[in-house]
């Protein structure tokens, strides 16, 4: 673990994954009765990268878009948020990048994602053989990037080139249904990818799917943490979270708001989480941060630009009356 710990704490994160177009109307109304819409950036993994970004880290993206004024938009925005571009590559032919449309608002929220023939799913084996992993601390990737090929075996030869430079694996699991040919296909994927990873980060559901049920969800998360060392995160929703590390089990509350949407909550706890452990925060004081970061964006419009910067987070932190009380 002192290796992992060592790893993010150099705070220079290389992340493998989708950067995608995010469109979203004016807080409160529908898709089908908008008149307009903001454009900004989207995609777990360039969300994450953005985050660590505005809170202090280095990030670059390892990622394909499409060659057409979507994948430079996609580019520019990375620019715009200091997230280093030198591994995203454009790709021709039928491939576009994703696209994401949905809501600021809770009831009925809607969302729609454009992810067939997806640009990001082109990346290749070559692709993550280009990268110096020297220069970086930690590896992170979120589960969308293994749902098709090539970009499945590209990534886990990320992961195999990223263990041989010290790196440790930090994995999001973010399961989407919609980008996989099958349920048997994801549980094996994920599952996998998983067992290769250092920290591992997923929702009560996510963790039950590859466990083959949610009532199985926290001893898989459990037996994860203590086959293998690492640190996994259990994400329960309003119920907070558990983590293991070590022999810990740590259990922490939610920073309650009224929320405008329930995007992006997930990748700014990440971009919390790991930008705290790197400054020596200990493990709940981290996870507390992470759970923070994904309450100020659920309040917000957008992802990447809802993404707090310190000081927006430690105002946030002093005036709020604290995380709820877990059992």
């Amino acid at each position: 673990m002192t290796d992992v710990m060592s790893g993010i704490k150099r705070n220079a994160f290389v992340v493998v994954g989708r950067v995608g177009m995010d469109l979203f109307p004016a807080p409160g109304v529908a898709t089908e009765h908008a008149d307009s819409f903001i454009a900004d950036m989207g995609g777990s993994s360039a969300n994450i990268a953005a985050g660590i970004v505005k809170l202090g880290g280095t990030a670059s993206l390892v990622t394909c878009v499409s060659d057409d004024a979507v994948g430079r938009f996609c580019i520019n925005k990375l620019r715009h948020y200091g997230v280093d571009t030198s591994y995203v590559k454009s790709v021709g032919g039928e491939a576009r990048n994703s696209l994401a449309l949905y809501e600021s608002r809770i009831k009925d929220h809607q969302s729609v994602i454009y992810r067939n023939g997806a640009a990001d799913f082109e990346m290749t084996e070559a692709d993550v053989e280009a990268v110096d992993y020297s220069q970086f601390g930690a590896l992170v990737t979120a589960g969308t990037v293994f749902a098709a090929e090539p970009s499945r075996t590209a990534a886990f030869r990320a992961f195999e080139l990223a263990r041989a430079a010290g790196l440790p694996i930090i994995f999001d699991v973010d399961y989407r249904p919609y980008s996989w040919p099958s349920v048997q296909v994801a549980q094996e994927v994920l599952s996998k990818a998983g067992d290769l990873s250092d920290v591992i980060v997923g929702n009560d559901e996510e963790f039950g799917f590859m466990a083959g049920g949610i009532e199985n969800g926290l001893a898989r998360a459990r037996q994860l943490a203590t086959s293998g060392g690492r640190i996994v995160v259990y994400k329960m929703g309003e119920k907070g979270a558990v983590t293991f590390s070590g022999s810990q089990e740590l259990r922490t509350g939610i920073y309650p708001v009224d929320a405008l949407k329930p995007t992006g909550a997930g990748d700014s706890f990440m971009a919390g989480f790991l930008t705290s452990l790197a400054a020596g925060d200990g493990m709940k004081s981290a996870v507390l941060r992470g759970s923070a970061c994904a309450a100020i964006v659920v309040a917000k419009p957008g992802c990447a630009p809802a993404m707090p910067y310190p000081i927006e987070l430690d105002t946030f932190l002093a005036d709020h009356p604290g995380p709820t009380d877990v059992a």
